[in-house]
């Protein structure tokens, strides 16, 4: 398994020092210091597309969704 850093932290930065880009969209003052937080965005996967997907579809009893949960919550005595 390949070990990968998730987030980069960059901690008490100048404003000063931030590309141009970054400091435009900032409203603080010149003199501020930040914490960078940069992260990887996670891929999101179609639940779809999940061999586990639907797997109950064909079970009668499970028909209607509410009524099942309903009486797994009904008490039992």
């Amino acid at each position: 398994m390949e070990n990968r850093m998730s987030a980069l932290v960059i901690e008490n930065v100048k404003i000063s020092e931030l590309p141009e880009a970054w400091r435009n969209r900032l409203a603080v003052p010149e003199n501020a210091r930040l914490t960078i937080r940069i992260e990887e965005q996670a891929v999101g996967v179609a639940v779809e597309d999940d061999p586990l997907f639907g797997m109950w579809r064909d079970r009668e009893d499970m028909a209607d969704v509410q009524a099942y949960v309903g009486t797994l919550r009904a008490p039992r005595f």
